[in-house]
């Protein structure tokens, strides 16, 4: 039950960091494009005078970030979900449920969240602690503008640059690499064996559209009422016959082809009876950072194993 609950959770926040997505995009004030970035900067609402020398980050695709950039040294604590990379400085504090007091306490000069939880960032602007929201993005676009973001704020704009256009030279020479298929190849998505999936509306959707793919999962929802994360019906999972089987529930729910084949119902699905099921890595597969890459290369290499 708790590996279950585990998965409906990491759902709800997706969901949840994901609902102010659709607004605009902060303003960013970048610093001078000298070797030593000039202060002060601003990003969205948020300005710093000095370069953020203790960061607190309660998003795990933000703490991935901050190290890619090189601001791993300026990170002084993340939340317990925050478990990449290794040396990333992982605290008992909350990014769900946020405490300002004990954030408060880690004396930081920024703070990094994927979405206002019980309001702390008011909380944490009464104690003139600058709070930036970095939410769950819809696109892999998402992904670049808020690494350039956390690299404008901490003073890492040159490598967030370099990470941006690396990550978009790998991402578009492994999606070209696999060939393009007559027929569009259906897939499921799951996110918990409650059945909870993601849209084509979501940033895993958009990574899934790349590889010209159908989710089965769009016609839970079709107007986005609940955020691109539905939970289906068995009944409608095995009527929409998926080609390919997706799990993004190794680690928090033990879920593998194996257990996913002994499904009572399911031995009718295409993606079962050819063994097409695939296991990712469930915190790779929740995140829109950097590790992005070994997503899609994932996705390549389970399409490329399809025969057309």
């Amino acid at each position: 039950m708790k590996r279950l609950l585990t998965a409906a959770i990491a759902a709800s926040a997706l969901f949840l960091a994901g609902c102010g997505s659709g607004e605009p995009a902060p303003t960013v004030t970048p610093a001078a494009s000298s070797a030593a970035a000039t202060y002060p900067v601003t990003v969205g609402t948020v300005t710093l005078t000095a370069r953020p020398e203790k960061i607190v980050s309660l998003s795990p695709t933000a703490t991935e970030m901050l190290f890619a950039i090189g601001a791993g040294p300026q990170v002084i604590a993340v939340d317990d979900q925050s478990t990449y990379p290794a040396e990333a400085p992982k605290t008992d504090l909350s990014g769900f449920k946020p405490n300002a007091e004990a954030i408060a306490a880690k004396g930081p000069d920024l703070v990094v969240v994927s979405g206002d939880a019980d309001g702390i960032v008011a909380q944490l602007g009464k104690l003139a602690i600058p709070v930036f929201v970095s939410p769950a993005v819809a696109t892999i676009d998402g992904t670049f503008t808020e690494i350039t973001e956390l690299g404008t704020l901490t003073g890492h704009q040159a490598a967030a640059a370099a990470l941006n256009t690396r990550m978009a030279t790998e991402i578009d020479t492994i999606v070209t690499s696999v060939p393009a298929r007559s027929k569009p190849l259906s897939y499921y998505y799951e996110l918990g064996p409650d059945l909870y999936s993601a849209t084509s509306k979501t940033f895993i959707g958009s990574i899934f559209d790349r590889f010209g793919m159908t989710n089965v999962a769009d016609a839970a929802d079709p107007d986005g009422k609940l955020g691109g994360y539905p939970q289906l019906s068995q009944e409608a999972l095995v009527q929409a016959n998926p080609d390919t089987i997706f799990l993004a529930d190794t680690k928090c729910c033990q879920q593998s082809p194996e257990t996913v084949k002994a499904r009572a119902g399911w031995s009718s699905i295409t993606a079962v009876t050819k063994g097409q099921i695939y296991a990712l890595d469930d915190d790779i597969a929740s995140r829109w950072g950097p590790r992005t890459v070994e997503l899609v290369e994932a996705v390549a290499d389970a399409v490329a194993k399809v025969p057309a």
